[in-house]
């Protein structure tokens, strides 16, 4: 993995072993090995690739998988005990599985992966009725009614080498289904069997450090380019810019992403003139599938981005929708020197380390960017998201202005190019805090539709279904958002834990807030919602030792005040959150 932030996440790993399996070899060792073989190559990879898993190793006869969504793993698991069920001869099932699977933490170490969450899923296994899948409960918990099966509670077991009993929940066939869910309104569609990128960050082959915005800025475009295609699934550019400045294997940064092809590629800029190098690689065999130079005129640089998109799409074999075309040549600048203000602009803003000289600098060239073309949509929707860090960050003398100015940027953008996500998301989030749910939802649909992979706006409709008082419906959005940009899973976490611990799913959400804080140490509020779980699960001393640890990290931190610019609309779920502050003895 690139970085100290991403040798570790959570993740939700299987265990499956096989019955009997030295009484079959002993039986006969040729025929089991060639049914073992053939499960693996028609039942259980199959099952694995159409719920995004990923095979870490197998074990004699048993394997480990990993997945990034805990409902991937479990309808994975019934899946598979469903294919074998279906495929066992009339004398019984040549290979029969017993399944463990549990959610936890994760270090990952080349192609293999360490931890509680690995070893807890391999003592969960055996504890599997043969046919069947037994579960911790936290993924009981997670995956709620969102499975068309129910697991039977099976009480506390102590397992080897894990110091504290687990609580576990059993499936077997033979246990009766829960009635079947209706799909959640609106519920974002996976898009993971469709052709999948990466695209890495532009070298910058210039010899000036300082024109390492512009190759970063020309790869996000191409990014934002590819993301409006539909019949593509593309990694955002928060989990693509991860891997910049590092060395890497195409093959590793494709199975951590979850892809099969990468662009790569460096840009040389000298005076008016452009050179792009780019090629793209088929994960899988580390072939080329389409590789191009182009020396230009910078005032040719948007036309490149145009030809590049195209010439990925195609060699992808993704058929372009008419509108998809249209909206990848249309819109942005001619005025080479405006789309350089707003990518410093844009540059600034996205830094995880924004502070007041970065907003001023980023509203500067923002509104300069505005004056070079006063018709360009993308600088007013930057600067409407700016102010909403002020909003946030409480920087100027008045903040809660800044929320209005920003709602009036968004508008402009909006009416100056209809078909800007950005500024569809910029609006949503304004009219989100404004507390209009209904403008904000018909504001985020928008962006989603003009461009499916933007995690950051799915992620957006999580995060306003949970204000609106639906945590429920809220996690696929937020889990999808985490599929298109797991580099940047610090941000969903917070939000996936909030969803959960309205749900009641405590387990659940202390899990997500303590895994935040491992990759955010500094957070605060992350720190505030872990005490208040704490509170309702009854660990007052931990919850206390959380707040002291918040006041150390932020002495002024107010919760009154972060609470009241939430905007819940369910009264009763601030009340739970003060509620589990109080059942610790916290200052809400």
């Amino acid at each position: 993995m690139p970085d100290e932030r991403t040798t570790r996440r959570l993740a939700a790993i299987l265990a499956a072993d096989v019955v009997g399996y030295s009484r079959l070899m002993a039986a006969d060792e040729a025929g089991t090995l060639s049914a073992l073989k053939g499960h693996r190559e028609k039942l259980f990879d199959p099952a694995v690739a159409a719920h995004n898993g990923r095979i870490v190793k197998l074990i004699g006869d048993g394997t480990l998988v990993e997945f990034a969504s805990v409902v991937d793993a479990v309808k994975c698991a019934l899946a598979i005990q469903g294919a074998v069920r279906a495929a066992a001869p009339s004398g019984g099932p040549a290979i029969m599985l017993r399944i463990g699977i549990n959610l936890g933490d994760i270090i990952i170490d080349g192609d293999d992966i360490y931890g509680d969450g690995v070893n807890v899923a391999a003592r969960l296994e055996p504890l599997a009725e043969p046919g069947g899948v037994c579960v911790s409960a936290i993924v009981n918990e997670s995956v709620g009614t969102r499975i068309d099966v129910s697991f039977k509670d099976g009480g506390e077991v102590s397992v080897k080498n894990i110091d504290r009993p687990i609580r576990i929940w059993k499936w077997h066939p033979g246990s009766a289904p829960a009635p079947q869910r209706a799909p959640l309104r609106s519920e974002p569609e996976a898009a993971d069997a469709n052709p999948s990128i990466a695209v890495l960050p532009f070298d910058n082959m210039s010899g000036d450090p300082e024109q390492e915005y512009f190759s970063d800025g020309i790869t996000e475009d191409i990014i934002t380019d590819l993301s409006k295609v539909g019949g593509l699934l593309v990694i955002a550019r928060n989990s693509s810019f991860a891997y910049k400045g590092k060395s890497v294997d195409i093959r590793n940064v494709a199975r951590d992403l979850g892809v099969r092809s990468v662009l790569e590629g460096s840009i040389r800029r000298a005076g008016n003139r452009v050179r792009i190098t780019a090629q793209l690689i088929d994960a899988g065999t580390g072939g080329h599938l389409w590789a191009e130079r182009y020396d230009r005129d910078l005032t040719d640089i948007f036309a490149v981005q145009d030809e590049v998109t195209k010439h990925i799409v195609q060699a992808l074999k993704v058929t372009l929708t008419p509108s998809e075309r249209a909206r990848i040549a249309e819109g942005g600048t001619a005025s080479v020197e405006a789309h350089d203000c707003f990518l410093r602009a844009r540059r600034l803003v996205q830094s995880p380390n924004i502070n007041r000289q970065a907003f001023e600098q980023a509203i500067e060239l923002f509104n300069r960017a505005i004056e070079l073309d006063p018709g360009y949509a993308e600088p007013y929707a930057g600067l409407a998201l700016a102010y909403m860090f002020d909003f946030h960050n409480r920087w100027t003398t008045d903040p809660d202005a800044s929320l209005t100015r920003a709602d009036q940027l968004a508008a402009k953008a909006m009416a100056l190019d209809p078909n800007e996500p950005l500024a569809y998301f910029a609006a949503s989030i304004t009219a989100g805090f404004l507390k209009d749910q209904a403008r904000s939802e018909a504001a985020i649909d928008s962006a989603l539709a003009l461009n499916p992979n933007y995690a950051l706006a799915l992620n957006a409709r999580g995060v306003f279904t949970i204000y609106a008082g639906q945590p429920e419906a809220a996690i696929p959005y937020i889990e999808r958002a985490m599929r298109l940009d797991p580099g940047f899973s610090q941000q969903y976490l917070q939000f996936l834990g909030l969803a959960h611990f309205l749900l009641g799913n405590f387990e659940t959400a202390a899990t997500m807030f303590r895994e935040r804080i491992v990759l955010m140490p500094e957070t605060d509020v992350s720190r505030s919602m872990l005490a208040a779980t704490l509170g309702h699960l009854g660990e007052v001393e931990e919850a206390r030792r959380v707040w002291a640890e918040l006041k150390q990290v932020q002495p002024r931190y107010s919760f009154t005040e972060h609470l009241g610019r939430s905007p819940f609309r369910n009264p009763a779920d601030p009340k739970r959150i003060v509620g589990g502050l109080a059942k610790a003895g916290l200052p809400d």
